[in-house]
């Protein structure tokens, strides 16, 4: 027998998942499970995208596409940033990429070299360090304070002889912060002094809440940004990501593209020009909205039911809690709220190790409001020992 590489032993799974198994046995055997767990809207994908998918598909559009996507995609999401955001991206800058884990795996091969460092935060995307790793880079975690805010200071403090590049999130999961467009000039500013590259998920953008939403191109032109099909245009399954890049960086990432990907999926790219119509847009600031009413709901019950809130969940679609006034080991609780109150949530241990994890759990706002009531009461009668 072969022997397998390290990395595969430093690649932990997702706990949420084996949680998630479980919930679908109980369904199987008739139990009524509320979902709260996977990061996944409960949307389907809008239908202007879905007929524009269906076209694509009777017209027998499905060969392949250049490596970095359809030219009209290209140019479409170029004229996104500049309608949305006021922001002045070229074509040339935009590489479409199959969802945004081909994105984070092409921008960290851009600039880690084996043993380099990569800042990320705890608690933080679980992927984002095996990302790190798959390129043998070394993942080098940032504990967020109380607030679960990256700062400028922390970044400062944070940066090693070996940090090569910061992977930031904003909004953030789990806690569904926003970086503010100070808070964003700050931390560029501190990346840039040290030569470094800051890579930016911004897949969660088009749900942020209680302001507008912003770009960290708008203070930073020369950031590598992901974004991503998935949670705002509610296209998950399509799997459709960007990126946007400076000029210099075009050439090797287009020949990465070619030898990794080949090429985004043609049918999604295709149905994906759909996203930018009006109609369309006005159906996902609509969810936006219900996302809203759903996040307003729990941040006026949560505290009363002892979850403290962390930071200011004011974007995607999570809000992330601290239960040690509940329980020491989340992971437990996750376990046995699940099996006696049949609700399914997502563990600490699933973003980081520093932060204190088996005191935290994250709580997906993914289901519609009665059933989100429903599972708050349902998590009070299990919390006060009466069960379901």
């Amino acid at each position: 027998m072969f022997r397998p590489a390290s990395r595969n032993d430093r690649i932990a799974p997702f706990h949420v998942m084996a949680l998630l198994a479980r919930a679908q046995a109980l369904q199987a055997q008739g139990r009524d499970v509320i979902h709260l767990g996977v990061g996944e809207p409960d949307f389907a994908t809008p239908e202007p995208i879905m007929q524009a998918g269906q076209r694509a598909l009777s017209g027998g559009l499905t060969r392949y596409t250049p490596a970095t996507g359809l030219p009209a995609l290209r140019e479409a999401i170029a004229a996104y940033y500049q309608d949305r955001f006021q922001v002045a991206v070229l074509p040339e800058q935009v590489i479409v990429t199959p969802g945004a884990s081909g994105a984070l795996q092409l921008a960290l091969a851009l600039v880690v070299n084996p043993g380099d460092g990569v800042l990320l935060s705890d608690p933080g995307y679980p992927c984002n360090r095996h990302f790190v790793e798959l390129v043998n880079g070394s993942p080098q975690m940032m504990l967020l304070g109380d607030d679960g805010q990256v700062t400028e200071p922390l970044v400062r403090s944070s940066w090693r002889q070996s940090t090569v590049a910061a992977l930031l999130a904003s909004p953030d999961n789990p806690t569904g912060n926003v970086l503010s467009v100070e808070q964003c000039r700050g931390i560029a500013a501190a990346v840039q002094q040290r030569n470094g590259a800051l890579i930016m998920d911004e897949i969660y953008q088009g749900l942020v809440y209680e302001e507008p939403a912003h770009t960290i191109l708008s203070v930073a032109p020369e950031s590598l940004v992901i974004n991503s099909f998935s949670k705002y245009f509610g296209m998950t399954g399509w799997r459709l990501g960007w990126m946007v890049v400076p000029l210099e960086c075009i050439a090797p990432l287009e020949r990465m593209a070619q030898n990794f990907f080949i090429a985004p999926a043609t049918v999604s790219q295709h149905a994906a020009l759909a996203a930018f119509l009006p109609e369309t847009r006005t159906e996902l600031d609509r969810r936006r909205d219900v996302l809203n009413a759903r996040r307003r709901l729990l941040l006026d019950r949560l505290p009363d039911m002892g979850f403290k809130v962390v930071g200011q969940p004011r974007g995607a679609f999570y809000v992330y809690c601290d239960v040690s006034d509940i329980t020491q080991d989340s992971f437990r609780f996750c376990e046995q709220l699940l099996d006696q109150g049949h609700v399914a949530l997502t563990p600490g241990a699933d973003f980081g190790d520093l932060h204190q994890p088996a005191k935290h759990l994250r709580i997906a706002y993914t289901t519609d409001e009665s059933r989100l009531e429903e599972a708050l009461d349902r998590i009070c009668r299990f919390i006060s020992g009466n069960g379901e």
